[in-house]
Parts: structure tokens; sequence; C-alpha cells
């Protein structure tokens, strides 16, 4: 799928991931800025006119530290909140940001069994960073987990906030479609201008693609006319 599209402007139910991940921040943010770096020209043309902030990694990969520390004068000594884009969240940043004080780092996460990012706690995919934590961050590859979390978790510093709200890391395309049938309500997803006269089972067809009336897709995702991505739980 990344072949044709980077992994942010993957459509979820008919909206791309990093436009969900943008209007998730923008009712408590002054200002939104978003990192590109594969296919960054798709990520320049998707956001022209809107006042999103671009930041422009096409030459190096900067990682989740890094990109902040490239964007220093442009957050000018401010907290930041910050939200994957290649991740589907369903919560309401809401219960984040909550009665933050701005002092310590905070993480969205929920209880996982066994071993997990933090103890039995995942990371969703959100966070909010003092500005002291955003200062830290180098202009060059870096992590938040080596540069902010794993600090802060070690000096008993790290907060957490649980959210029962689903997430779904889109990392392989049984994760992808997954996110999709969340955000459908199970039902298969045609995008705008596509066209389908077979039959859909547990699929997804990207904006403009086809599907002939001798097919049958079950838990697919169709690009274009003729290209299929085979998205079954056996493929994670």
């Amino acid at each position: 799928m990344t072949t044709y599209r980077p992994k942010a402007l993957c459509p979820v139910n008919n909206r791309t991931l990093v436009d969900r991940a943008v209007d998730s921040v923008r009712p408590f943010a002054h200002d939104v800025a978003v990192n590109m770096h594969y296919l960054a020209d798709q990520v320049c043309d998707h956001f022209a006119g809107q006042s999103v902030h671009l930041s422009n990694e096409s030459d190096q990969l900067l990682g989740s530290a890094g990109a902040l520390g490239h964007l220093r004068e442009w957050i000018a000594g401010r907290a930041v909140l910050v939200r994957n884009a290649d991740a589907f969240l369903a919560a309401d940043l809401s219960e984040l940001v909550a009665d933050w004080d701005g002092s310590r780092p905070r993480l969205l996460g929920r209880v996982r069994e066994g071993r997990s990012d933090f103890g039995n706690v995942q990371y969703v995919g959100a966070c909010l960073l003092p500005a002291a934590s955003v200062l830290d961050c180098p202009d060059r590859f870096a992590s938040l987990l080596q540069v902010v979390w794993a600090p802060a978790w070690g000096r008993g510093d790290l907060q957490f906030v649980m959210t029962s709200g689903e997430f779904v890391d889109c990392g392989t395309p049984a994760d992808y479609l997954r996110a999709n049938l969340v955000a459908s309500g199970g039902a298969s997803v045609v995008g705008p201008g596509a066209v389908v006269l077979g039959r859909l089972d547990r699929s997804v067809v990207w904006p403009g693609g086809f599907v002939g009336p001798t097919e049958h897709l079950h838990d697919c995702i169709r690009i274009g006319r003729d290209v299929t991505v085979q998205a079954g739980e056996h493929q994670r």
C-alpha cells in the first residue's frame, strides 16, 4: 500500500490517518505541525492551503524526538501535544489533556496483558510534553523513548492516562484492515469514485478503485483496478 501513498495518507473509513490525527489535536493546540519524510510531495499537496505547518524531513528521517528538535524555533518554548499519524485512535484526547499542569510528560495508554511498553501499559499514540522536555530534543535522529520517556520513567516522573478507546497501530495490512472495520462498524469500505460490481466481504476499496463483476474480495484492500493486498489475520 505504501508504494502508492505514505502510511499517514492511507484512508481509514475514507478519512486519512493524518487528517484524523490533525482533527484530534486541533481542539487543544494553537498551532499544528506535520512532519513529512517518505513521499513528502504527496503530504505537501494534501495540506495545500490548510493552516498546517509542514516540517520536511526528506533529507534525513529524524525520529519522534528529532522531529521536535527540528521544529524548535517554530515551537518557540511551548509545551507540545504529540499524536502519531500512523495509528488509528478512537479516544477523544480531552481525557489526556484534562488537568495537566505541564510539569511532567504524560502518555495516553491502555493496560495490556503481559509485558508492554511501560510495565503492562501500552502507549497508544498520543502524549503531552513539557516545554523543558521539548528543549532536550536534538535536531538529529532520536526517539522520544530514548530522550524523554525512559529517563522520566526511571525517575518516576512519567504520567499515564488510561483509555478504553479503540487503538490500532496500522503497521501491517491486517491491522490496517482492522482499523477500517472498527471505524466503519464492521462494514466494507468503498472510497469516493470507486466502482464495485462484484462482492465485498470485510474489504476496503480505495478512492477511484474498481472491483469487477466476477470478483469476490474477502479480507482485502483494492487499490486502483488490479492491485489487491491480502489482509487477513494470517497476514499479521
